[in-house]
């Protein structure tokens, strides 16, 4: 093999060991077109598949949606079945794969009975890691990575990595430090005290969504 040739085929293993070290990282699925509605603005609404401009402003308005249960009770009264599957491929909530009820789970589009079945039964999930190693089981990484647009694991207060806290949607690089300066978290309650002197309710409802509290960290 000429040096060149082995030169790129190294940088290009070098690259994906990178994008696939950062992808691993993440407790929130890698997301490269789903727009979530909770950070979406209302220009963003309307301009998706069979979304009306009074749809996207009552959308917008009832934010932070908690489920995509709430979103689907919205959208669905005014599409039809068909429609809201379609437009759930670009516009949807991350759900918790932990949590979420069947219902919730059979929003992901093109999810079908089968893999929602296997979505629960390997739960509980520690990491993003574990849900692309068992999915995998199944389907290809093509639709793995498809999958893992709409979900997330939520991540543990005081073990999580920077990179772990900053793949929670619409949180920036204040609000982590703010998540890494009360540490340790001894409960819940006193993630919504000291979190919530920077957020209002909704905000701190929305974020609480993402994070947990292990008795102990856990090993992938």
């Amino acid at each position: 093999m000429k040096r060149t040739t082995l030169n790129r085929a190294v940088l290009l293993a070098s690259l994906s060991l990178v994008i696939w070290a950062a992808t691993v990282a993440s407790q929130v699925g890698h997301n490269t077109s789903v727009l979530n509605p909770n950070q979406a603005t209302v220009k963003e609404l309307a301009a998706l598949p069979h979304m009306t401009e009074a749809l996207a402003e009552q959308l917008h308005k009832a934010t932070p949606f908690l489920e995509m249960t709430a979103v689907h009770k919205i959208v669905s009264a005014t599409l039809s079945e068909a429609h809201c599957a379609e437009l759930y491929k670009t516009l949807f909530l991350p759900i918790n794969l932990n949590m979420a009820s069947p219902e919730e789970i059979l929003l992901v589009p093109g999810i079908g009975k089968k893999m929602a079945h296997e979505f629960e039964e390997y739960r509980p999930y520690e990491n993003m890691a574990r849900f692309r190693r068992e999915m995998g089981k199944y389907i290809d990484d093509k639709e793995v990575a498809r999958f893992e647009q709409y979900v997330f694991v939520p991540i543990d207060l005081n073990t999580a990595s920077e990179e772990d806290i900053l793949s929670i949607p619409g949180l920036g690089k204040r609000m982590l430090h703010e998540f890494e300066e009360y540490r340790p978290y001894k409960n819940m309650a006193q993630f919504r005290r000291e979190i919530g002197k920077y957020v209002d309710d909704k905000e701190l409802a929305r974020l609480e969504r993402y994070v947990t509290i292990s008795e102990k960290p856990t090993d992938d």
